[in-house]
């Protein structure tokens, strides 16, 4: 499963990517824009926006995405490491991490 993660904390995006391996994710994490998020994120299984850490801008855009490719969107206020594991738990089917 590709998991695309938009927002969060600089400083956690090695935590992120961790959590997201230990679910059997690959990850992308975009916390701050840097060009066209568009030609960047590609097609993930699922888009996990942060909302709280996130500029308007890259919510737009990612949004447009999501629905141009039907890409399942969870949206978070928080952008802490137990958020994104309850996240994940509930969209990823069967992960050892889990249970």
């Amino acid at each position: 499963m590709s998991v695309v993660i938009v927002g969060g904390n600089e400083c956690m995006v090695c935590k992120y990517q961790a959590i997201c391996k230990q679910h059997g994710c690959k990850a992308k994490v975009f916390v701050k824009e840097n060009g066209a998020l568009k030609r960047k994120m590609g097609v993930p299984d699922l888009l996990i926006l942060f909302t709280n850490t996130v500029s308007h801008k890259m919510v737009i855009s990612a949004i447009g995405e999501a629905k141009r490719f039907n890409i399942p969107v969870c949206r978070c206020h928080s952008s802490s490491a137990s958020a994104l594991n309850k996240i994940l738990c509930e969209h990823c089917s069967g992960c050892s991490a889990c249970q």
